[in-house]
């Protein structure tokens, strides 16, 4: 089948790509000629794990294609997907002006039947406002005649095995009101439910709704086991130990019950700002959002008063070593990271920071401050030189094992915070290193 989508963004890129690699002919469309034209040289915009090899191979078995002419993409394509960026407002609420914008230009350049896919994040009743943008646009020119569908199909991807998460997903939910949209799209992703068939048609509403909500309840589970870490501290228990007992629970299961120094990236954030706005519109004051939020915010604010609980306030002078600057591990995005708190306030405090990150370094330094007091390592050991504590802020593999006496040596003195909790007290101590966890006190 051929396919139209409009954004070569994050979602835009691994989706259609994905499409392409189960043998769909995908038009990839973008407003930025830069970009397209460094898409056509085989340059990826984003680090992802398996993107760059699958996007070569497709583009040169001529299934995937970038432009910027959205009409020379549209003219063969039945299908048309919005994936375009919804970036949040200073109240939280989603920016639609890019997804009603694409909208917008479908309507001024089809010729023909089409089915319309928004699969950017959005709050309910934002697929209908597409809808009247493209019939208004319709309108405009006269082709009142020119028939088209609309559906919205959420996508849940993770960044880091976003490439796993689509060729092999959990479920494929799709939003619409008709059952001839219902037919084409089922269509259209059978190669991803071949063996069982993980295809959830809803109403639109519900599937906007769905994306919002799944996406919240994550971020409601890792906030939940931050604040219940700072209680296992003032009570003596270990929530590694609490994780184990509440995961072995069918009803709870583990994932998402790792504590750490909040969630970041470009959705959880988001999406739960998203949601709150939205709530508060209609009446419906998410206020268990609003506790999510404030957790997460002051999450990182408590593990920076444990490094200076350390040396009695007075950092200045100290030389700390961070390891880790993405949000997460596999990923160059450095969006809402928990380094863009930390390492601010290392500073503000006179401390110098020996920072290291295997693929998100160019992006934060320029998110980060421009000062001589950073100091950008070619590796991770290279990081700890001379430096007076460890902060290990991105669960990178591999961080998981290092060598330990090397570190020893390399170190001016032996502190860690580890804001992952990814070694062991017990270890540690035994090591000779002064050891600071999440929940492990």
């Amino acid at each position: 089948m051929h396919i139209c989508m409009i954004g070569t963004g994050y979602v835009g890129l691994v989706t259609g790509t994905c499409l392409a690699e189960v043998g769909h002919s995908v038009w990839c469309v973008d407003v930025d000629g830069s970009k397209i034209e460094r898409l056509k040289n085989g340059e990826i915009p984003i680090y992802e794990p398996g993107l760059e090899d699958m996007v070569s191979r497709n583009v040169k078995q001529g299934r995937l294609r970038f432009t910027t002419d959205l009409k020379e993409a549209l003219d063969d394509s039945p299908f048309v997907f919005i994936a375009v960026g919804t970036p949040p407002g200073e109240d939280g609420s989603a920016d639609l002006r890019y997804v009603l914008d694409a909208a917008r230009q479908i309507g001024s350049a089809m010729e023909d039947y089409k089915v319309v896919v928004v699969k950017s994040t959005v709050p309910v009743g934002t697929t209908e406002k597409a809808r009247l943008c493209v019939s208004e646009e319709l309108g405009i020119r006269g082709r009142d005649d020119l028939d088209f569908d609309v559906a919205f199909c959420p996508e849940f991807l993770k960044e880091g095995s976003a490439i796993d998460d689509f060729m092999s997903p959990d479920r494929v939910v799709i939003g619409t009101d008709n059952q001839k949209t219902a037919d084409l799209l089922g269509e259209l992703f059978s190669a991803f439910s071949f063996r069982e068939d993980r295809i959830i048609f809803m109403s639109i509403p519900s599937a906007e709704l769905t994306k919002y909500a799944s996406n919240s309840m994550l971020a409601t589970r890792i906030s939940f086991m931050n604040q219940l870490a700072r209680f296992c501290e003032k009570i003596g228990a270990d929530i590694d130990q609490v994780r184990h007992g509440m995961g072995s629970d069918g009803r709870i299961g583990s994932a998402f019950l790792y504590p750490g120094v909040g969630y970041g990236g470009s959705c959880f954030p988001k999406d739960v700002k998203a949601l709150i706005h939205s709530g508060r519109s209609h009446g419906v004051p998410m206020t268990l959002l609003e506790s999510v939020e404030e957790i997460n915010k002051s999450q990182r604010k408590w593990f920076f008063d444990k490094i200076l609980s350390h040396y009695g306030a007075d950092i200045s002078g100290k030389i700390f070593a961070v390891w880790g600057l993405s949000f997460k591990p596999n990923t160059d995005d450095i969006r809402e990271a928990p380094a863009l708190d930390i390492i601010p306030w290392l500073l503000e405090k006179g401390a110098t920071v020996r920072a290291y990150d295997p693929v998100g370094q160019e992006n934060a330094k320029a998110a980060l401050p421009n000062t001589e007091n950073i100091v950008y390592c070619d590796d991770n050991y290279q990081a700890l030189e001379n430096a007076d504590a460890l902060i290990l802020l991105t669960e990178w593999l591999p961080f998981r094992r290092p060598e330990f006496d090397r570190m020893k040596d390399l170190m001016r003195e032996h502190v860690i915070f580890d804001g992952r909790n990814q070694y062991r007290p017990d270890r540690m101590a035994d090591l000779g290193f002064v050891y600071y966890g999440i929940g492990r006190e």
